[in-house]
């Protein structure tokens, strides 16, 4: 029996978020690179501009939350994307003119990440009343392979355009992405019914931890909350100490960098379209542990890299074994969240997500480059590859029936 089609407004959304997540894979990094090369940043306003704007975008997401929670979703989706458009086309205007500064890439990067929280939480909220709750797994692979297949290809090719027009050429894509993304999305023609508050009156104050009150009264959700925070936290902590290890103080070509964490993502496509199969043949509480398991003790091989082609040998099969697993774990632990979260919450608990990872990442990737700078990048590998051996601990030991029951 043949897969059941996910229906046209589904194929929409899908369209509206591939077009984005190319144009994101081709901008990446084009922020750090306009700050260094058009503005003769420094190491410290480049780690600024890496962590600060994305935790204050974390913040600016939080009130925004209760609003997404009780707004008709597409709009705001197309919202989101409209204001992307603008602030990242604002860039290139801005250095046409000569007016660009550091203060407008501060900014541009916190609403690009309040925004891209905003838009997620709506998303997963709109994709919950799209698609039919046997199909959300497989809507959630299919997010989660074009999400790492975007990662493959985007930077290689923003990289080569970067190198012959400059990086103001890729983030006039990337702007131009979240335009075409709010087309795709205009051309869903379904009415969508506007949310009610569940209370009476107005929505109150404490709507804005409602999210995170979900998230920690329920035991499953609170578990794979915290593992979320620590994975993502250290393995995002370590990508600008390999940078600096890789390309400054083992000699790597910038090519060479690049294919060692652009090929390894095609991995994505392996695990996102194995999930369904696997899930059904084993469990999602089995593939929760286990993959959520594997995606964290490769990190620790980083530590062993060295120059030449054995050193990227290294990297690439660390990263392929990362990502395949993440990508298998993604899509189970996304669709167990949507199912396990009532309709009138799903946006404010996708927010808390978003935000506390977010905010995870900021911190220890802060405290990675302090301690790689008291030390030296290869024993902030060690101590990130270390920490992360933890993270299998908090993944949640619920009892096969808990974890399964809407599998």
């Amino acid at each position: 029996m043949g897969r059941r089609p996910l229906g046209r407004r589904f194929g929409r959304l899908w369209a509206a978020y591939a077009v984005s997540a190319y144009g994101s894979g081709l901008g990446f990094g084009a922020l750090p690179l306009i700050a260094v090369l058009a503005l003769h940043a420094g190491p410290a306003e480049v780690s600024a501009l890496s962590a600060v704007g994305p935790a204050v975008g974390a913040l600016i997401a939080v009130p925004l939350a209760p609003w997404v929670e009780f707004r008709r979703k597409r709009p705001v989706m197309i919202a989101m994307d409209l204001t992307r458009f603008a602030v990242m086309a604002s860039i290139p205007v801005a250095h046409f003119f000569g007016w660009l500064g550091f203060v407008q890439l501060l900014v541009v990067s916190a609403v690009v990440a309040a925004a891209k929280i905003a838009s997620n939480a709506a998303g997963g909220a709109y994709l919950k009343a799209v698609v039919r709750p046997d199909d959300l797994l497989v809507a959630n692979a299919r997010f989660e392979s074009t999400n790492w297949s975007s990662i493959a290809v985007g930077p290689p090719l923003g990289g080569a355009a970067i190198g012959l027009w400059g990086p103001v050429t890729t983030l006039v894509a990337d702007a131009l992405s979240y335009l075409f993304s709010a087309l795709c999305l205009t051309a869903i023609r379904d009415r969508e019914e506007a949310p009610r508050p569940v209370g009476r009156g107005r929505v109150r104050a404490g709507a804005l931890l409602d999210g995170w009150r979900h998230i920690t009264e329920h035991p499953v959700l609170r578990a794979l909350y915290l593992n979320n925070m620590l994975v993502s936290g250290l393995i995002m902590a370590t990508e600008p100490l390999l940078a600096v290890l890789l390309l400054r103080q083992l000699g790597f070509p910038p090519w060479q960098y690049a294919l060692a964490f652009a090929a390894p993502c095609l991995g994505g496509l392996i695990g996102s379209r194995l999930a369904r199969r696997v899930v059904a043949r084993h469990g999602r509480h089995r593939v929760l542990r286990t993959a959520g398991t594997l995606r964290a003790v490769w990190l620790i091989g980083l530590v062993l890299v060295r120059p030449g082609v054995v050193g990227l040998f290294i990297v690439m099969a660390v990263q392929l074994a990362i990502v395949i697993n993440m990508s298998l774990y993604t899509p189970v632990l996304a669709t167990y969240r949507l199912e396990h979260t009532p309709a009138h919450l799903v946006a404010r608990t996708l927010s808390a997500w978003s935000i506390g990872q977010q905010a995870s990442i900021a911190v220890l990737t802060a405290l990675a480059g302090l301690l790689a700078d008291a030390t030296g990048p290869r024993t902030a590998l060690t101590v990130a590859g270390l920490l992360i051996l933890v993270s299998p601990l908090l993944l949640p030991a619920a009892t096969r029936a808990t974890a399964d029951r809407t599998a």
